[in-house]
């Protein structure tokens, strides 16, 4: 049974679309000070319940999710499967300078503590994530998906590059299933108020370019790169990311960048359209992962 929270309500209609099943009803709305309301309609007992919600800000999404959670226990669900195809707050994972706090493990317990049984999302900002849960999480990847797309759009010769060295891992990947060259982007700023220097490891000069990431959030640090890598000699450059945050001013300094495209997911549901953007849905991947769960199959045919 298939359930959706109001974030990606378009997401988790193609999904059960292309299950061939209906999203069970459900009563979402806000009282007049914010607060959220959820019921389930019809009858949940000893159901196999998967509930379709990203995590994306505001908060609010969040909190959806864990009352939908509570009430799925607490109606008797069998099973409570959170589909997450974006894990918001996974950035902070770690403390990286004094008194912060850990919010990727608040939120992981936060969803464990409403009752969650298993976990399915996609491409983790941090995959250590995967052990802030005590129950079973899998972990899908946007990448044979995209990497489908850009096998017949990139020419010979072309290089994947990672705009910071914490994406090295995931350009690496790209690059060895499409078959290109590899390069880096490492940046640092030698002294504090200096600009930044970014420093191109690999052979960039004419060559096409394919920058990976993740997320796209305020798309500093992908257009730099952009500006970087064209400065330096690279062709025509394009991007892909699987979740579009795209806050602030992110689309203004996309167009002003020497982008030409950059193809995200529907994990995230687009807040401005772009006409250098390009949307490929990653809903028949969830289709295909949940239906496997539901049979108790393996999903590892997926990473394929």
């Amino acid at each position: 049974m298939l359930v959706a929270g109001r974030s990606n309500r378009p997401f988790a209609e193609e999904v059960a679309r292309q299950m061939g099943v209906s999203l069970a009803e459900v009563e979402i709305y806000n009282f007049s000070d914010g607060e959220i309301f959820a019921k389930y309609v019809e009858n949940i007992r000893g159901k196999d319940l998967f509930i379709i919600q990203p995590t994306f800000p505001p908060a609010d999404n969040l909190m959806e999710l864990l009352i939908l959670i509570d009430a799925a226990k607490r109606a008797s669900a069998y099973r409570v499967t959170a589909v997450i195809p974006y894990f918001g707050y996974a950035r902070q994972d770690r403390k990286d300078q004094p008194r912060v706090p850990i919010t990727a493990k608040l939120t992981a317990d936060l969803i464990s503590t409403a009752g969650v049984d298993r976990l399915l999302t996609m491409d983790l900002h941090s995959a250590q994530i995967q052990g802030f849960f005590n129950v079973p999480l899998d972990h899908l990847y946007s990448s044979p998906v995209l990497t489908e797309y850009w096998k017949t759009k990139l020419s010979s010769g072309a290089v994947v590059v990672s705009p910071d060295v914490g994406g090295v891992k995931l350009a690496r990947a790209y690059a060895k299933r499409l078959n290109a060259d590899f390069a880096i982007i490492d940046k640092r700023r030698p002294r504090a108020n200096d600009v930044e220097i970014m420093n191109i490891i690999g052979e960039v000069e004419g060559r096409d370019i394919l920058l990976i990431d993740d997320m796209i959030d305020t798309a500093g640090t992908l257009t730099q790169a952009a500006s970087a890598l064209k400065n330096n000699g690279a062709r025509h450059i394009y991007a892909a990311c699987t979740h579009p945050i795209l806050s602030g001013s992110a689309i203004e300094k996309v167009m002003a960048s020497p982008i030409e495209t950059i193809t995200v997911t529907d994990t995230i549901p687009l807040r401005h359209t772009c006409e250098k953007i390009e949307v490929i849905s990653v809903t028949h991947v969830f289709a295909e992962a949940i239906a496997r769960i539901h049979k108790a199959e393996s999903i590892s045919v997926l990473f394929n």
